[in-house]
């Protein structure tokens, strides 16, 4: 990847989705991709794909989460990425939203290892990765025990696990945003049906299109209840 041509993909997608970053955000996106082709040359972070692909559904699909956040200018609450990998989409939040505090949750040592290394990159502070796995009913993890206001994932298969999850670190009046395909109606469907008696409760579904591929995204919000 040449820099003409990352930053060439980048400012059309921003532009395509209507995301507005400013040139240090842009810079590192650019250098996080970068150093994502390079280390993808040794230990398998991502699928092979052409160039456009990575950004379209790695970073911009990452990016598609800040229109549900907190705007610049008010209180930035924590976000955890749960199972993030190669960093998606809590580093590429991160590394466009730097005031952002970000808390990532993995269990591979090669991946913490790349994001620890991606964070020292590019300098980025009030960042934390975790090495290890959350479980079910459990608010540890790596021997510190969480309680996050807003907990996000694409590592997840379906809704209704990923809200069992995540209900021992979520304090109540959390939320929990799911990234889903356009099959989220069904998932939501099956989560009723299997956990009736859910502390979350169904906040909204906002819906888009990735900028390159028209494909459709769901993001899918819940709240905890409780004050």
């Amino acid at each position: 990847m040449t820099a003409t041509q990352g930053k060439e993909i980048l400012e059309e997608g921003l532009a395509a989705m209507g995301i507005t970053l400013d040139g240090q955000a842009k810079a590192r996106l650019l250098t996080y991709c970068a150093e994502l082709l390079r280390w993808s040359a040794k230990i398998n972070l991502v699928a092979k794909a052409p160039l456009r692909e990575i950004w379209e559904i790695h970073f911009l699909d990452s990016l598609s989460l800040l229109r549900v956040l907190p705007p610049l200018g008010e209180a930035q609450p924590p976000l955890l990425d749960i199972g993030t990998g190669a960093g998606f989409p809590g580093l590429a939040l991160k590394a466009a939203r730097p005031e952002l505090p970000v808390i990532l949750v993995e269990p591979r040592q090669k991946r913490v290892s790349f994001l620890r290394h991606l964070i020292r990159t590019l300098e980025l502070k009030n960042i934390e990765v975790l090495c290890g796995r959350l479980e079910k009913n459990s608010a540890e993890v790596d021997g510190q025990i969480l309680s996050v206001p807003i907990i996000t994932s694409r590592a997840f298969t379906n809704i209704a696990d990923f809200l069992l999850h995540t209900a021992a670190v979520n304090p109540p009046g959390g939320q929990v945003i799911c990234m889903k395909g356009p099959r989220a109606e069904e998932e939501i469907a099956a989560w009723r049906l299997a956990q009736p008696e859910s502390p979350y409760r169904l906040q909204e579904i906002v819906e888009l299109t990735l900028p390159f591929s028209g494909k459709v995204r769901n993001l899918v919000i819940f709240s905890k209840e409780g004050s």
